[in-house]
Order: C-alpha cells, then sequence, then structure tokens
C-alpha cells in the first residue's frame, strides 16, 4: 500500500517505520518545510493517507485529500467542534475518513471498559467521577482529545451526567474547581516527556474505584493509525475507530 504522510513531526517518523516494517511504502511526506508539495497530483500517487499533524492545519489536510479522492486517517485532535461537517461530508460522496482521538488498540478497549463501567454506576449514584489526563508539555489541546472521548462515553452512559469541564493544572497557579454535579470534571495535567496517561476516577466517602491507561510510548498509537490505514482502503463514508475495533 502507498502511503501519504501528512505530518512528518515525532508521530509521523514512527508511522513511516512501522508501515515499512509492514512492507508499505511512503509516497509523500509533508511538513511545514514543504507545504508547497501537497497537490492533487501527488496526493494521487498514495492509495491512502496518515494525518498526524496540528490542530491549525488538519482541516486544509483534510480537504485537500477530499478534492484528490484519497482515503484519510486522521489522529490530529483539537478541532472536535468540526467533526459534524466533516462527517455530512464524507458521508454525502464516495470518499473515505477514518477519524479517532486515539488509534492505540489499548486505548479503544479501555473506552470500552469505561462505558461499562459508567452503566454500572447508575446503580450506586453516591461515587462521583472525574477524569485525569497527563501528557508532555508539547500537547497542543487541553483537554486531550483521548480524555474528551472518556468523557463523552461516561456522559452517554451515566444518567447524572451531562457535560464535562476542563481544567489545566499548574501547580504554582492552582485552578479552583468549578464543577457542578451534573459536570464531568477532566483534570489537565502537562509534564515533560510523558506520551498519555489517562484515569478515570469513581470516589466515594468510603473507597475509589480506578481504570487507568499508561501508554509507555507513541508505537501503540502509530500502529493503529496505521491498522487503520490498511482498513479503510476500498471503503467510503465516514468512519470512527470504534468502528474499525468494533468492541460492541
Amino acid at each position: 500500500m502507498k502511503i501519504a504522510l501528512l505530518g512528518y513531526g515525532k508521530m509521523g517518523k514512527i508511522i513511516e517505520k512501522i508501515a515499512l516494517d509492514r512492507k508499505h511504502e511512503i509516497v509523500l511526506k509533508i511538513d511545514y518545510d514543504n507545504q508547497q508539495d501537497l497537490t492533487t497530483e501527488n496526493l494521487q500517487k498514495a492509495d491512502v493517507a496518515i494525518e498526524f499533524s496540528t490542530p491549525g492545519t488538519v482541516l486544509a489536510n483534510i480537504n485537500h485529500c477530499f478534492d484528490a479522492g484519497l482515503p484519510i486517517v486522521v489522529g490530529t485532535t483539537g478541532w472536535h467542534q468540526q467533526i459534524t461537517e466533516i462527517k455530512q461530508r464524507y458521508n454525502n460522496s464516495d470518499n473515505a475518513f477514518i477519524y479517532g482521538t486515539n488509534f492505540s488498540v489499548g486505548v479503544n478497549i479501555f473506552f470500552h471498559v469505561n462505558k461499562v463501567l459508567a452503566k454500572l454506576m447508575n446503580n450506586h449514584p453516591y461515587y462521583d467521577v472525574q477524569v485525569e489526563e497527563i501528557h508532555h508539555l508539547q500537547k497542543l489541546d487541553s483537554p486531550s482529545g483521548t480524555a474528551i472521548t472518556i468523557a463523552e462515553g461516561i456522559i452517554d452512559n451515566l444518567d447524572q451526567k451531562k457535560q464535562w469541564i476542563n481544567i489545566l493544572t499548574d501547580a504554582n497557579n492552582p485552578v479552583e474547581d468549578n464543577a457542578k454535579a451534573e459536570d464531568v470534571l477532566i483534570e489537565s495535567h502537562r509534564i515533560d516527556s510523558v506520551p498519555g496517561t489517562h484515569t478515570v476516577i469513581y470516589d466515594s466517602e468510603v473507597d475509589t474505584i480506578e481504570i487507568k491507561h499508561t501508554a509507555h510510548n507513541r508505537n501503540g498509537f502509530a500502529l493503529g493509525a496505521v491498522l487503520a490505514a490498511e482498513w479503510i482502503k476500498g471503503k467510503n463514508g465516514f468512519y470512527s475507530v470504534e468502528d474499525m475495533f468494533d468492541l460492541s
């Protein structure tokens, strides 16, 4: 399979290595210094694009791939507000798109466990829940897309929760917690060299229940993106990473 990489930072380089190990070919690599090479002609040399750029460039990259008729895997987060528009556009076309806040196999298993636990907790309203996420200092969005997916999984399955709110903590400038009973609080921390840790905490007066996913490196995210590229080829329409893993 011929792959175009849109975004060639740390993730892009790991994706490249995994794709080559799986006998794929990288035919295009786009980063800040060669945006002029992002043309329809160059994109059409590929079978699929994998997009891990920035919140500021992701929509333009999606549009370029749409115009080129190239299936695309998008792992960039921080553009959640436009997802409905993109979904409608792809579902009314012959193009293919798959999006995930996190393509890691382990994280997607965690997402499923989180939903099951949230549904169980409807019978135990004396527990309150919050989400904590830790990422490296270079993480551009807060909360992380993964944390948003976790919070939405809770909201969809735990009747007492209606929305999420976020606080980005700073040891030097503590932020006041203004969460209401119907809110899922997402507490975000930024610490150097942490690939990603996400914890769901149910707390009561008598005990605490926690489920946690800790990434040791970015390899799981990258492998999942390549698996998504293999999965999306030959399809059309809009898909989420949940469609690929089908953990229902």
